[in-house]
C-alpha cells in the first residue's frame, strides 16, 4: 500500500486505477487473488451514476478507495507477481536450468507469507505436486534451499523432509503439493511436474 501511495504523490495527487474492480456485483481482483482487503472512502463504493464498476485511490480522502466509471482516464498501477507457475511437465533439474536461463531460480520459501503466496499461485498448476528450490543435500543429512540456505521455515507433510528417506537409493527433491493443505513433500527427481519459478 505505501507503494501505491508514494506513486500517486508521483502523479501529482491524482486519481489513479488500482486492480480491483465489479463482476455480477462481485468486487474481483485482476490477477484473480482471493484478498479481501478493502480501504474504501466513507460512503463509497456508492455506484453514482450506477455505472463505477472500477476502483481508483483518491488522494483527496488520503489515499482511500472510490468507485468510478470503468471508461475514465487515469494513471495507473502495475503490479507484477515475483512468483510464476509454469505448467510445463519437467524433472527438477530440468525445472531448475528452466528457471535460472528465463526468470531468477526455482523458488526458495524463507518464511510464512511466502508459502502463502506459493499456495495462491500453485492453484493453478496441472500436477498433484509442484517442484520448489528444495532439495535434499544426503551428505551432510539436511535438506537445502537452492540458494544455499539451510531449511529453516518448514512446512512438511507428516513423514516427509526425513532427511534419511530413500537417500542411499535415489536424490529427493521438495514439491508442494497442489492441493489440500499444500503441504511440502519429498519425491524423486526423475518425476515431471509443474515448478514455481521466482524473480526474487
Amino acid at each position: 500500500m505505501n507503494d501505491v501511495n508514494a506513486l500517486n504523490k508521483s502523479v501529482n495527487n491524482e486519481r489513479v486505477w488500482i486492480g480491483l474492480f465489479k463482476v455480477n456485483n462481485s468486487w474481483q481482483w485482476s490477477d484473480q487473488s482471493n484478498s479481501s482487503f478493502r480501504y474504501w472512502n466513507t460512503g463509497e463504493p456508492n455506484n453514482a451514476g450506477g455505472n463505477e464498476d472500477c476502483v481508483v485511490i483518491e488522494p483527496k480522502t488520503v489515499d482511500k478507495w472510490n468507485d468510478s466509471p470503468c471508461n475514465d482516464k487515469h494513471p495507473f498501477v502495475c503490479y507484477e507477481d515475483k512468483l510464476i507457475l509454469i505448467t510445463v511437465n519437467l524433472t527438477w533439474s530440468e525445472a531448475l536450468r528452466h528457471c535460472r536461463q528465463n526468470h531468477m531460480d526455482l523458488v526458495s520459501v524463507h518464511s510464512e507469507e511466502v508459502q502463502h503466496r506459493v499456495m495462491n499461485v500453485v492453484k493453478g498448476a496441472s500436477t498433484e505436486a509442484v517442484w520448489l528450490g528444495l532439495h535434499n543435500y544426503c551428505i551432510m543429512n539436511m535438506w537445502l534451499w537452492v540458494s544455499g540456505e539451510i531449511v529453516c521455515y518448514q512446512y512438511w507433510a507428516p513423514g516427509n523432509g526425513v532427511t534419511q528417506e530413500n537417500c542411499k537409493l535415489e536424490k529427493r527433491k521438495g514439491a508442494v503439493q497442489s492441493g489440500g493443505d499444500q503441504r511440502w513433500i519429498s519425491l524423486p527427481e526423475t518425476d515431471k511436474l509443474n515448478f514455481i519459478c521466482s524473480r526474487y
